[in-house]
């Protein structure tokens, strides 16, 4: 579906924690007393201001229109694309996500002032998602797509209702990949979902920053690329080891994850060679099938965050070295030409985006852009974060 669902009301809030579940006026409020920027809201969020803060709505598929009596202060998260769009916004790190590791908060390490790490996060999808921690957390609100968990874990419909009546409204999509055979709603790019999340927090003007930001830094780099004849084939793979025999195959399609990779003009030699997504087969490819696809650049992931969090030569000398002494692994074009790379990860959001969009560059085209060459302005993305920003 690509238009926006039929809208319904979500008037929730954790008051049963604070009431004993007696409703408040007849009716529960989501959110609370926090204050966003000041000013209007942007397209698809509307809202009024009262005394106890700014009342507004916000829509988004596949969860309709959500209302909220005040500006969200806590909240939770599935993944490190929400946070990292939270971060950006100015807000405080979410008390939760679903897998604190694959929140790459080593990013923020370059930039002034933001002091996150996924190790203080709490871990909310451990060997099952608990309802119990929803309630302990008591968020204001709850950053993830319904339809998610109702594929991927144990929840009813019923545990969701629990969920937005007793404790908070739930708002989200998942939109980093484009493969899922469960998402018959709209996806959102990267940046139409971190818009949705500032018209939630009232931070439209640390939205409109960024995103000016985001296009002035793409913009520069698209203007240096090469002609497209001479643009690197790049094979995005998930490995679970240090000396991988077998590779999770990602063909770069429109998801957020792959956003930096589309930018920077790569194709996916996965996708030219007729290779499934693991989302859709649910299968691993070996080393011969890599060789028969010859991509001119691996990217390799880690699903627990391993390889982000290594240095550039500790990669090198793990998985990179294993590869070069290899017998198949050897023959690819990627490997002979020193061409094999941490490929970040699969959760991005707008900080994170343009730090592996520089690092992107100087992997993919390491004769335009040097390594010691900084393509967006740390600073600058401390200023935002921390409101300096103009009407």
């Amino acid at each position: 579906m690509d238009t926006e669902p039929t809208t319904h009301r979500v008037p929730t809030r954790r008051d049963c924690l604070k009431y004993g579940g007696a409703a408040v006026g007849g009716g529960l409020l989501a959110g609370c007393t926090g204050k966003g920027e000041s000013g209007n809201g942007t397209s698809g969020s509307s809202g009024t201001t009262t005394g106890s803060g700014r009342s507004h709505s916000v829509t988004m598929a596949p969860v309709g229109d959500v209302e909220f009596e005040s500006i969200p202060e806590t909240w939770i998260a599935n993944n490190g694309s929400w946070a990292d769009m939270g971060i950006a916004l100015g807000r405080e790190p979410p008390k939760g996500l679903w897998r604190p590791n694959r929140y790459h908060t080593h990013v923020y390490d370059d930039i002034p002032g933001i002091d996150v790490h996924w190790k203080d996060l709490d871990e909310l999808w451990g060997k099952s998602l608990s309802k119990e921690r929803f309630y302990e957390l008591g968020a204001d609100v709850h950053v993830f797509d319904p339809v998610f968990v109702l594929s991927r874990s144990k929840w009813k419909q019923a545990d969701l209702d629990e969920i937005r009546e007793n404790v908070g409204p739930v708002f989200g999509n998942s939109s980093y990949s484009r493969a899922f055979q469960w998402h018959d709603h709209r996806y959102y790019s990267l940046y139409e979902a971190f818009e949705k999340l500032a018209q939630v927090f009232g931070a439209e003007q640390r939205y409109r920053a960024f995103e000016q930001l985001h296009d002035e830094v793409i913009g520069r780099v698209q203007n240096r690329l090469p002609p497209e004849s001479e643009r690197p084939s790049v094979a995005i793979l998930l490995v679970s080891s240090n000396e991988p025999e077998e590779f999770y195959p990602y063909p770069i399609n429109e998801g957020t994850s792959y956003k930096q990779w589309r930018d920077l003009g790569a194709t996916s030699a996965l996708k030219e060679a007729g290779i499934k997504d693991y989302y859709v087969s649910g299968g691993t490819i070996d080393y011969e099938t890599l060789v028969e696809a010859d991509p001119d650049v691996l990217l390799m992931w880690d699903g627990r965050g391993r390889f982000e969090r290594m240095s550039r030569e500790e990669f090198q000398d793990t998985l990179v070295s294993f590869m070069e002494n290899h017998d198949v692994a050897s023959q690819l074009t990627a490997v002979e030409n020193d061409a094999v790379h941490r490929g970040a990860g699969i959760y991005q959001g707008p900080i994170i985006n343009l730090a592996w969009t520089e690092r992107g560059a100087w992997q993919l085209y390491p004769d335009e852009f040097d390594r010691d060459e900084q393509l967006f302005d740390r600073q600058r993305v401390a200023d935002i974060v921390a409101g300096n920003v103009s009407p």
